[in-house]
């Protein structure tokens, strides 16, 4: 897969594409290698029947830890299991703006993203594209550095610090951190007090080894790999929040699709939460799943030191902390990256929380940003 090369669309210098996204949605077959199909090779039980009359509902993610609750569900069944008839059909990204553009094109109806890509699909669509239907997951991301050249926090400045992707949730977590720290960058160059160096996370190990980096603000399992080559965790996200909570994944829907499939994602959103309960009641077993699905969608397993530590600082979670999301958004507009967002109606939670109730767990809020 080739590095991510997409820039958000409110960025200000990606306006134009926020301008061309119907355009990339229609020219877009497949996003070449941005996006892989996959199969489990889930079967379908005996006498299931179709959800809504749909031969398939079509699931984005990334292949990336953060991702688990898409990972596990899909490893273990428990997304066909809950469609039955229906397909549970899998699309691999590596990019969230490819995934706002295959979920516009309709080449996926739910999807497992970020809250960067989120807030900039919606704004960018003034509110049509999508909305936020659950949370997935909370921490995960860390500050890693070489200990040779930085021993403490004070010692970033005037180093070479890598994040994934301009304007990606962990780049506008760290911009925000340096100005916190009094430190002055530009936001879209990268320089400055510190050096922001964009590089994608499949290169970054090699770029840390190498020394071209002196440490990167990432999340699992590329911060753990980091860590297996030497690294240091300097700071853990989390601890920069209340309650140590933030979210780092949630799930989307194409409005269209929820409007016209209200039991397909009420079934898609019933094994979200069987997931995430059974990650927690069965935490080896749990990663053992997701690093067997990230073999099957990268071709590679992570090794057990890495997957160990890296699986720790993770936390599946039904609850989409909004408000959180929300902070995120006003620390994208701080750095400059982001034009005020309105971000009402940016949640629907009605299905969500329906299944919650059922299930005798406690229900969620969107902290007042979810459908009027």
């Amino acid at each position: 897969m080739p590095a991510n090369r997409s820039r958000s669309p409110l960025f200000r210098r990606g306006l134009a594409v926020a301008a061309a996204l119907p355009l990339l949605a229609l020219a877009a077959c497949g996003y070449g290698s941005d996006s892989d199909s996959t199969d489990t090779g889930a079967k379908v039980a005996a006498g299931a029947k179709k959800i809504d009359g749909l031969g398939s509902v079509k699931i984005g993610y990334f292949a990336n830890l953060t991702h688990a609750t898409a990972l596990v569900g899909a490893q273990k069944g428990f997304f066909q299991k809950a469609l039955g008839a229906t397909k549970a059909e899998y699309s691999i990204f590596n990019a969230g703006p490819s995934e706002i553009e295959a979920l516009n094109a309709g080449s996926i109806d739910i999807g497992w993203i970020g809250p960067s890509p989120s807030i900039n699909g919606y704004t960018a669509s003034k509110g049509k594209s999508l909305r936020i239907i659950s949370g997935s997951a909370s921490g995960g991301v860390k500050l890693v550095v070489n200990p040779k050249k930085i021993k403490s926090l004070k010692d970033v400045k005037g180093k070479k610090i890598a994040t994934p992707q301009l304007g990606n949730t962990q780049d506008v977590a760290f911009l925000n951190w340096i100005a916190d720290q009094g430190w002055k960058v530009d936001a879209q160059s990268g320089k400055g007090d510190v050096s922001v160096v964009r590089t994608d996370n499949k290169i970054t190990p090699d770029a840390f080894k190498s020394g071209s980096i002196d440490g990167a603000w990432v999340p699992e399992p590329t911060a753990s790999k980091l860590v297996a080559e030497g690294g240091k965790v300097l700071l853990d996200e989390a601890d920069l929040w209340p309650d140590k909570k933030f979210v780092i994944t949630n799930v989307i829907v194409r409005q269209s699709f929820l409007k016209e499939h209200p039991k397909a994602v009420e079934a898609v959103l019933k094994a979200s939460v069987t997931t995430n309960k059974w990650i927690n009641a069965n935490s080896a077993a749990a990663a053992t799943a997701a690093n067997a699905q990230l073999k099957a969608d990268s071709g590679a397993a992570l090794p057990t030191s890495v997957l160990d530590s890296a699986w720790k600082s993770i936390v599946v979670t039904n609850d989409p902390l909004a408000s959180t999301l929300n902070t995120e958004a006003e620390h994208a507009v701080k750095a400059g990256l982001l034009e005020k967002p309105d971000l009402d109606g940016i949640y629907d939670l009605t299905l969500l929380n329906k299944v919650l109730k059922a299930d005798g767990e406690s229900t969620v809020s969107d902290a007042g940003l979810g459908v009027k």
